[in-house]
């Protein structure tokens, strides 16, 4: 695609076919769904099905249908209907973290999280939880916390993957050493069986269960074959099974068996059985309690095999758990902007190179039990500093730091997928399990595996468990790498039975279920069959994962089936580079960060929708550039003049014979439920800009469908609201009026409409700034003009909150320097959030243009509003380049920070308390924002609160939208209505002006800025 100087050029959207339709046996199930008692959602449409089709893993699989339960009566109606439609498969699913492709299907998808994700009872007493299987491993350590106790399995996806996910895969990670797996916690499950049958499981008594198994039901035959596999065949079981912590078979044959009490327990087969046995709704688990003192010590060293062969000493010295990280991983972790949150827990070591870093956790019940281990394990580093490789180490007993500290480790498996090139590290091999004690030596010949292929890869994980997650960086889109890959996955599965390991020993087998046979060996294998059959006879749970019924000739997946680079590689490189940001996500979802307080896409957390997240949203445009590239599209000569559409075209495509089936129109639903608030940008591992690759589909679209007037509206704003400012009280009183607004929000389709300034911000500034002359100020000397900062205005504080900059004029004088309001040019912002990138362009480039010439005069450029200034730095730099220049305009708190102490001195202490909630475009882009304001406020004295929110709801234009009046104020109500439940309003600040006038819309109260608290301040103390 084609880039010319004043901004993208775009071809005439063709309309596009879906290839994917469903088959008549699936829309015969649906139809007898939608006709039965069940109470949920079944969605069909090509977008939510695509949605569901990827996971976390290098797989793609177009499921028939998606349907969300909302409760374990509606899991059994799918059961007892597929028991009469016997060649409908389908699959759990939970958060879709999976690594290994364990939920995908091309059947239909069941979504447990959606509806089934409530905490139904915690019991302190007895130690333990009853929940439903959606709900999220964070959410429930949030629920447990006030009575002390936790769920302890840990994974880096805690905060989006869900309880029946963990259960499925028998999930750990951290501690595990200490606090097990998840099939150490379950006491119980709720289940529905492919036939429709409920099952609660917990342990019972040989007698019991020699009792249930003379039943005519399908629960009464999963007895009697437990009994005749775990029990008759114990001893090859035990034989076969290698003893690691983290051994993982899927069906675990060896515990559903306990000889020490003589029980059985079904459950611990459905844990680990990747949804190929049961749907999994409810479990009951027990609780670990919170450990009342907690340390962590970040040991660092020359070379990452020190720190692997070093980390069994650290097991041996008590510790909790041991994670390891190597030097690629920290590289791309300080190019993120978590870095900035743990830099002085992790600081570099003087004339030493950090090449490895083992994070070393310590748990005690008391302070003097915490100071004797970390005093023994000071001595002992100390001791053998020289030949373990150890250069330094840190040590912190914050809990906020330690957390911080793991934020890093859990954001690993996506920082990696930062490194630059078209070769991605990716997961396939990557949770071999090995003896801890040799886990080096397999590290070493690994490396070497992979050095003798070229390959560049990250490594980090659990030592003390003898797990390392090792991702080499491949091109799937290549044929030849793809295969490569093909070919490293049987190597390592060599590698690891040489060490006496397994594959998986963290992840579940999903894709690689290829290997099970071979590991399970015959016998013991057909014994896994009798058990799928006792469970599954028709091969409709998840099929192809783990194993398949006696009588079935399916087969099971392998590592060679189609994935997402084999659809990838039919988009043409032009849309690729253009859509770039769409391309980069890998999956890793963390953009499913179930908590409101995350500024993290706050569409998909009002409308648990996973096509509204930016993982979601990559994947459909994703979808859009492959069928646009089946139509044949020329990207190597495009022109303005070949692929312009008129009028007439947008109105015969848009009115006369609108193609309802073109898929575009779905995508465009998708894109406009996005509020362009730029968090993904920030927040996400691989940096997926939605708003940029959305500004570029909408170009499009709108280039064969006619553009709705209120997105005309939006982007010329900058254009009107100077003219409409003129004459504020007329205008506003138009606004108000009744038939006015009517026609707003039935028309237009934009709901409460803000009012102009007034007094105008000219006649509140008339006594405070000097009239704006470059003329002027190039005749002045460079000391003179020291004494001035330039404001830049934007439209929506300068027009609709105007005493905010008349404030800061104020603020400027009273800090003793010189105030000049620089004219309004017009930021384009607007416009870009709409598609129309090439008015965007010229009025960026006009725009750049002055700003560049005030720049030249070394004269501080302030803007009120971050949002907006924002733009200069990223969506100026994308669309103009080197043109932009090389101006820069501050946000009020950098301009602040950078004032000389002297500005401060011979100020009065007042000693106010204020909450800060920052603009999360603002804090996500400038991740020292808050403590930035905080630093600034204590020059006076005050205290500032920083207040964790995640999104307002207002987002520019999006929360005066009627479409979506309802989720902008359902996204406030997430995180912050409970702010002003806390302070009161007159002592919250809030940066944003979108989060101002939100609040103001639905408390009725407008908070103040930063900037104004700060004059008040100062100016009582004069």
């Amino acid at each position: 695609m084609r880039i010319n100087d004043v901004g993208v050029e775009w071809l005439s959207l063709p309309a596009l076919k879906p290839e994917s339709g469903l088959s008549q046996s699936y829309i015969a199930f649906i139809e007898a769904l939608q006709q039965s008692a069940f109470q949920g959602d079944i969605e069909t449409s090509y977008g939510s099905r695509l949605a569901m089709a990827t996971d976390n893993s290098v797989y793609q699989k177009m499921p028939q249908a998606v349907i969300f339960p909302t409760s374990t009566d509606d899991c059994e109606i799918i059961g007892k209907l597929a028991n009469v439609h016997t060649d409908v498969k389908f699959s759990a699913r939970g958060g879709g973290t999976g690594t290994n492709g364990q939920s995908l299907t091309d059947g239909i998808v069941v979504d447990i999280r959606r509806y089934l994700n409530q905490v139904l009872e915690i019991n302190v007493e007895q130690g333990w939880v009853r929940v439903q299987a959606g709900v999220v491993k964070d959410a429930l350590n949030d629920a447990l916390r006030p009575h002390g106790f936790f769920f302890s399995p840990d994974l880096s996806t805690s905060n989006r993957a869900t309880l029946g996910g963990m259960i499925s895969t028998d999930a750990s990670g951290q501690g595990s050493l200490v606090y097990g797996k998840t099939s150490d916690h379950v006491l119980g499950l709720t289940a529905v069986l492919a036939n429709g049958e409920r099952i609660e499981t917990s342990p019972v008594k040989m007698d019991v269960a020699r009792e249930k198994a003379k039943h005519n039901t399908q629960e009464a035959g999963i007895y009697r074959q437990v009994i005749d596999t775990c029990i008759a065949h114990r001893d090859a079981i035990i034989e076969k099974f290698p003893r690691l912590n983290r051994f993982l078979t899927g069906y675990d044959l060896e515990h559903a068996y306990n000889p020490d009490n003589d029980t059985v327990d079904i459950g611990r087969l459905i844990t680990g059985a990747e949804g190929s046995l049961a749907m999994v709704t409810e479990a009951k688990l027990s609780l670990t309690p919170i450990a009342t003192c907690k340390a962590l010590v970040n040991i660092k060293y020359d070379s990452f095999d020190a720190a692997l062969r070093h980390a069994p000493a650290m097991v041996a010295a008590q510790a909790t758990s041991v994670e390891t990280v190597d030097s690629t991983v920290l590289n791309l972790a300080k190019t993120d902007i978590i870095w900035h949150s743990i830099s002085d827990l992790i600081t570099d070591v003087p004339n030493k190179t950090l090449l490895g870093l083992n994070m070393v956790e310590y748990n005690a019940d008391s302070v003097d039990e915490m100071r004797e281990k970390i005093e023994a394990l000071e001595q002992k580093l100390k001791a053998e500093s020289a030949e373990s490789g150890v250069i330094g180490y840190q040590i912190t007993y914050d809990d906020d730091a330690i957390k911080r500290i793991y934020a890093m480790r859990k954001k690993a498996v996506g920082l990696l997928g930062k490194t630059k090139g078209e070769r991605k590290p990716i997961a396939f091999a990557e949770d071999t399990a090995v003896p801890p004690e040799k886990l080096a030596d397999f590290i070493l010949e690994f490396r070497a595996l992979l050095d003798g292929h070229g390959l560049q890869y990250g490594m980090f994980g659990h030592v003390d468990a003898g797990v390392l997650h090792v991702r080499p960086a491949l091109d799937l889109c290549d044929t030849e790498q793809e295969k490569l890959m093909h070919k490293l996955s049987d190597q390592v599965v060599e590698l690891v039975a040489k060490y006496g390991g397994l594959m998986w020993g963290e992840h579940g087998k999903g894709y690689r279920s290829e290997y099970g046979p071979a590991f399970f060996g015959e016998f013991l294998f057909t014994e896994l069959r009798k058990i799928k059959t006792a469970f599954d006879p028709f091969n409709q749970m998840n099929p192809g994962k783990i194993c398949t019924p006696l009588a079935s000739s399916e087969s099971l997946v392998r590592v060679t089936d189609p994935k997402r680079a084999t659809l990838d590689r039919a988009i043409p490189v032009a849309f690729k580079e253009t859509m770039a940001p769409a391309m980069s996500c890998n999956g890793n979802g963390l953009c499913f960060n179930y908590d409101a307080r995350s500024p993290m896409c706050p569409s998909s957390k009002i409308t648990s929708d996973r096509r509204h997240t930016p993982k979601g949203r990559a994947g459909i445009i994703r979808e859009w550039l492959r069928l646009l590239g089946k139509e044949n599209v020329d990207t190597t000569e495009l022109s303005h003049n070949q692929f312009s559409t008129s009028f007439w075209e947008r109105f015969t495509h848009t009115v006369l014979r609108r193609e309802r089936q073109d898929f575009s129109h779905e995508v465009l639903e998708v894109m406009n439920g996005c509020l362009a608030c730029k968090s993904c940008t920030s927040q996400c591992p691989v940096n997926v800009d939605v708003p940029d690759f959305r500004a570029k589909f909408l170009a499009i679209y709108y280039r064969r469908y006619m553009r709705p007037l209120k997105d005309i509206m939006v982007a010329n704003v900058e254009k009107m609201t100077p003219l409409l400012a003129g004459m504020p009280k007329l205008v506003n009183g138009i606004m108000a009026s009744k038939p006015v607004a009517w026609l707003l929000e039935n028309k237009l389709g934009y709901v409460d409409t803000p009012q102009l300034s007034y007094p105008t911000l000219k006649a509140q500034v008339n006594d405070t700034v000097e009239p704006f002359s470059l003329e002027q100020l190039e005749r002045l000397s460079l000391d003179e003009r020291q004494q001035y900062v330039a404001i830049v205005q934007d439209p929506f504080t300068s027009f609709y909150d105007a005493t905010v900059v008349a404030d800061f004029a104020k603020l400027i004088k009273v800090l003793g320097l010189k105030p000049v309001l620089l004219p309004f040019l017009p930021n384009g912002k607007p416009a870009h959030v709409k598609g129309f990138l090439n008015e965007f362009a010229r009025t960026a480039k006009n725009t750049a243009d002055f700003l560049n010439k005030v720049a030249e005069l070394d004269i501080p450029l302030v803007g009120v509003d971050a949002s907006l200034v924002l733009c200069y730095r990223d969506e100026y730099v994308k669309t103009l380049g080197k043109a932009r220049g090389d101006f820069n305009v501050l946000t009020v708190h950098e301009w602040l920070a950078d004032l000389p102490t002297a500005v401060w001195k011979n100020k009065t202490k007042t000693n106010e308390t204020f909450a800060l909630v920052a603009h999360c475009t603002e804090k996500t882009a400038l991740p020292k924002t808050e403590q930035t304001w905080q630093k600034v406020f204590e020059k006076i004295g005050c205290s500032l609160t920083i207040v964790p929110v995640g999104c307002c709801g207002m987002a520019g234009t999006y929360g005066h939208e009627k479409d979506n009046l309802e989720k902008s104020i359902g996204i406030f109500n997430l995180s912050w209505t409970s702010v002003f439940e806390r302070f009161p309003v007159d002592s919250v600040l809030a940066t944003g002006f979108s989060c101002r006038s939100q609040v103001n819309r639905i408390q009725g109260n407008k908070p103040k800025h930063p900037l104004q608290a700060l004059l008040q301040q100062l100016q009582k103390s004069k």
